[in-house]
Formats: structure tokens, C-alpha cells, sequence
């Protein structure tokens, strides 16, 4: 068994791996298995996401946009991100990139508030 705080940084290490492997790699069976480390840990996150989720289902707002999509969001706002600064380097296209970026660690960010893990009370008798 691992230890707490590494088991919390598997996904984040699974996407920065993918990251590294997609960015700094050139054979198309690299890129491949670098996209497909990345989304394995956006997948694992979501999942520890939804398992921690604190708020309410009432105030739960549905969207127009499936599920599966709408929790993948912020992950292909960073693949672009990075498609972007690897395939399209010159001009404006960096602060593209950097505008996806930024959106995609903000949704982060804004989903992490409501996803706390918190043990269930039991009374104490």
C-alpha cells in the first residue's frame, strides 16, 4: 500500500507525465502514449472528484452539455493549451495558449472549492 500524500499526487504526476511525453517527444506513438497517460489521470481526478463532492445535489445547476464532457472541460482546455505551444509557436497563438491555461487551472480551481473529502459523523454513544 502507498502512503496517503502519494496516492493524492498520482493524478497530477500522471498528467505531467503525459504533459512532458506530449510536449518534448516527436514519434507519433510517443504523442499517442502521452495523450493517453494525460487522460488516464484526468480520468482518475474527475473520478476522486465526484467522490468528494460536498455540495448539495439541489443546487447542482444542469447544463446543456453532457456530463462526461462537462468534467473533461478543464482537461482539454490544457491539451489545447499544449497543442497549441507545441504545433503553433509563432504569432499570437502563445497568449491563445496561455488564455486556455489559465481558464483551465481556474475551473480547477473553482471546482476544488465544493470537492473536500470529509468522513462521514457517527454519534457517539
Amino acid at each position: 500500500m502507498i502512503t496517503k500524500p502519494l496516492y493524492e499526487l498520482l493524478p497530477y504526476g500522471y498528467m505531467a507525465l503525459g504533459s512532458a511525453s506530449f510536449m518534448l517527444l516527436e514519434p507519433s506513438y510517443a504523442l499517442l502514449s502521452g495523450l493517453t497517460v494525460f487522460v488516464l489521470g484526468a480520468r482518475i481526478y474527475v473520478l476522486r472528484s465526484q467522490n468528494r463532492r460536498t455540495d448539495p445535489v439541489k443546487r447542482r445547476k444542469s447544463g446543456h452539455i453532457p456530463k462526461s464532457l462537462y468534467d473533461f472541460m478543464p482537461f482539454l482546455y490544457l491539451l489545447s493549451a499544449l497543442a497549441i505551444f507545441k504545433y503553433l509557436p509563432e504569432k499570437m497563438y502563445p497568449v491563445v495558449a496561455i488564455c486556455l491555461l489559465s481558464y483551465g487551472f481556474y475551473i480547477l480551481l473553482r471546482r476544488s472549492l465544493y470537492r473536500r473529502h470529509r468522513l462521514p459523523v457517527t454519534p457517539i454513544f
